[in-house]
């Protein structure tokens, strides 16, 4: 009795390279996702930019809200 490719017996070369090229593909697949995953976590819109202290000391001094006597003093506390 021979089998066919319907049996599930006999897969041939073009039965196992479908089997193995499925399972590149998929993996491909699954490593393409897991990248793009990783490439929006560490770019994602909600990074803020630290400043330092002295930065956002100057950038108050710039506008107005501290005046030179204030500035001076907490820079000096920051240096």
């Amino acid at each position: 009795m021979q089998y066919s490719m319907m049996d599930g017996y006999s897969y041939g070369a073009m039965g196992y390279g479908m089997v193995i090229f499925g399972l590149i593909f998929w993996i491909l697949i699954l490593i393409g996702f897991v990248l793009l995953i990783k490439y929006l976590w560490e770019h994602s819109g909600a990074k803020v930019e630290q400043e330092s202290a002295i930065e956002l000391l100057k950038k108050r001094y710039a506008r107005g809200e501290i005046s030179k006597e204030e500035f001076e003093e907490k820079k000096k506390d920051l240096l």
